[in-house]
């Protein structure tokens, strides 16, 4: 096997705190000795404040197939604060308190939850990687150039309450691609009569690909090489159970 035939698919399970970018410089270090000069990339991007799946291809044939799985369905919890919102919609803007007479109850927010199911218009954060002009929007953000982004089409599978305690909602989500799980939490505060930011974001899964296969950068090995790689095959296969599961879902 020569340094440049590894190729194949790592599903990482990322930590807050580290880029998307980041990650993957940390896994192209792993492979410099089984994949020097190899092409790699990984399939959407997780905020530094988020955690969870992220699929990193390795090797021009994974490379060339993670647009496919950028175009998969994502699987994400949540957990949203109801008292308060943030420019940022999330823990990296400071939290503004909002006056609330009183706490939705669960049926309200379950019912409130269904506005934001099936095909929908979605309003990115201002703080996003979106161009504007030729500017990413969250450094015009922080300029204080910018307030808002123009809703955009959407599609949500399904939003499931897992649980409620005043002020803390927690929700899983199974969306399509470009959702923002920051703006279904302001989106619901704003729906609600209350604040509405995220504590915490963790993708759960990109299409097939979960956590279960996934592994944190501390687990990988030294030299990672194509045994620690889900290979070519495989992931085709996965992708092609995963769309044959979601044909059988809308039969």
């Amino acid at each position: 096997m020569t340094a440049q035939s590894i190729a194949g698919f790592l599903v990482l399970d990322k930590s807050t705190g580290i880029s998307s970018m980041k990650a993957l410089a940390r896994v192209r270090i792993l492979a410099r000795d089984t994949a020097k000069g190899a092409k790699s990339g990984h399939a959407g991007t997780l905020d530094p404040l988020a955690s969870g799946v992220l699929v990193i291809g390795i090797g021009r044939p994974a490379t060339k197939l993670l647009s496919r799985i950028v175009g998969a369905s994502k699987r994400y919890r949540t957990e949203i604060d109801l008292s308060g919102f943030t420019a940022s919609d999330d823990l990296e803007s400071e939290v503004e308190p909002v006056s609330v007479e009183a706490p939705p109850t669960q049926d309200d927010i379950q019912s409130a939850l269904g506005r934001f199911v099936g095909d929908i218009m979605q309003a990115p954060p201002a703080f996003s990687a979106i161009k504007v002009d030729g500017k990413r929007a969250y450094q015009l953000a922080r300029e204080n150039k910018l307030d808002s982004l123009p809703a955009r089409p959407m599609k949500v599978h399904e939003l499931t309450l897992v649980s409620y305690e005043w002020p803390s909602v927690t929700i899983d989500i199974h969306c399509g691609k470009g959702f923002y799980v920051r703006s279904l939490a302001r989106e619901l505060g704003e729906a609600l009569g209350t604040g509405g930011y995220c504590e915490s974001i963790r993708r759960t899964a990109v299409g097939p690909f979960d956590l279960e296969q996934a592994r944190t950068l501390s687990d990988l090995p030294d030299s990672i090489r194509e045994g620690d790689l889900i290979c070519i095959e495989e992931a085709i296969s996965m992708l092609q159970e995963d769309i044959d599961v979601k044909d059988d879902d809308h039969a």
